[in-house]
């Protein structure tokens, strides 16, 4: 067996490599942007982004595990993103939210993110060229649709360019670290749903209100000795919290779904998802009309929603998921059905499929 220094005199050989091949992929990196700027190009490309996860996944005969495998290779890929240009990537604030720790998951660390006080500012700042990205939440697994989200769908022209699945955990936070100490308990009403069970079973004589966000709740805590927050890891780190109680959600596997929004389209991987809004008629079988066309052509549907329309009152809005890539023919002819059957259609997004 071989000593210890010997060991680690190996392993820094190989971190010097690693970092002279760092600089090297660099190199590349810049030349490459240079080019895209000639062309007008976007800088992100998330399908080029896919297809390096996946060769590398492909490759790994291990014992480096795969999802370490793409966490490095994500914050490589933000590094060398930052030597062309730092993106800004706008998301629904304060810093703390879950939706920062998901724009940092896709984005990696060295991107931007511009926190923002509300969904609609994450679209003006992108639609208005401020930020180059948007990140904002659009469905909990237990909770449902963010009906904010779809609102703003059929008011904007930006495109989705990515989705983003988050598992999410809840912890019980104040200054102290004590529950002697909390006399009143903020959080965002998801959040405070999603641990309704627990609380009534352990602490049902604290008050429990809501705030705009999990992250606003930490911040309130941070400055009351008295008040606690149903909160993040990330915000306990922010705002310089102690956990009181860990994982308090009332069921596991629960995630958040969230969207990038931007203003190009992303070209197809293979793995691909489209979101639709449409509107159909008041006719008896409309809508079963216009989704028999999947039906018909083998496409997989995977999420259907209706909203209110804000333009006429009791006439409804639909946004659905569909698995596939707009610039596939089969995708082309099934929306080319649906379209004969809905009074409006408009196509948000075709984007790689998120990784749980």
């Amino acid at each position: 067996m071989e000593s210890l220094d010997n060991l680690r005199k190996k392993i820094d050989e190989i971190d010097d490599t690693i970092l002279d091949l760092l600089n090297k992929r660099a190199k590349f990196v810049i030349e490459i942007g240079h080019i895209k700027k000639a062309q007008n190009a976007s800088l992100y490309v998330p399908s080029r982004e896919r297809a390096i996860y996946e060769r590398l996944k492909s490759k790994n005969e291990g014992p480096f595990p795969n999802d370490a495998l793409r966490n490095v290779f994500r914050e490589i890929i933000s590094a060398s993103l930052s030597l062309e240009e730092v993106q800004k990537v706008a998301y629904l604030g304060p810093q703390g939210t879950f939706t920062n720790l998901a724009a940092i998951k896709h984005f990696g660390l060295s991107a931007k993110p511009v926190p923002c006080r509300s969904i609609t500012e994450v679209f003006e700042d992108v639609e208005k060229r401020r930020c180059d990205y948007g990140v904002v939440p659009i469905e909990n697994s237990l909770e449902g649709v963010v009906n904010h989200t779809l609102d703003m769908f059929s008011q904007s022209n930006l495109k989705i360019c990515g989705e983003i699945f988050l598992e999410v955990s809840h912890h019980l936070m104040n200054l102290s670290g004590k529950i002697e100490d909390a006399k009143v308990i903020y959080s965002h009403p998801h959040a405070i749903a999603q641990c309704r069970k627990w609380i009534a079973d352990n602490i049902p004589n604290i008050p429990v209100v809501e705030v705009e966000s999990t992250a606003k709740a930490a911040e309130m805590a941070s400055k009351d000795e008295t008040i606690a927050a149903i909160s993040s890891e990330m915000a306990e780190l922010q705002y310089n919290l102690k956990i009181i109680f860990r994982n308090i959600e009332d069921m596991s596997n629960n995630f958040t779904r969230f969207l990038v929004i931007g203003n190009f389209e992303p070209d197809e991987t293979g793995n691909d998802k489209t979101s639709i809004l449409f509107g159909v008629t008041h006719r008896s079988g409309s809508l079963f009309n216009a989704l028999k066309a999947f039906a018909e052509e083998g496409i997989n549907m995977t999420k259907i929603e209706s909203r209110p329309s804000k333009l006429k009152a009791w006439e409804y809005i639909f946004y659905v998921d569909i698995d596939g890539h707009v610039k596939n023919d089969l995708i082309k002819k099934s929306l080319e059905k649906f379209s004969e059957n809905v009074s409006f259609m408009k196509i948000l997004g075709s984007y790689p499929k998120g990784v749980k």
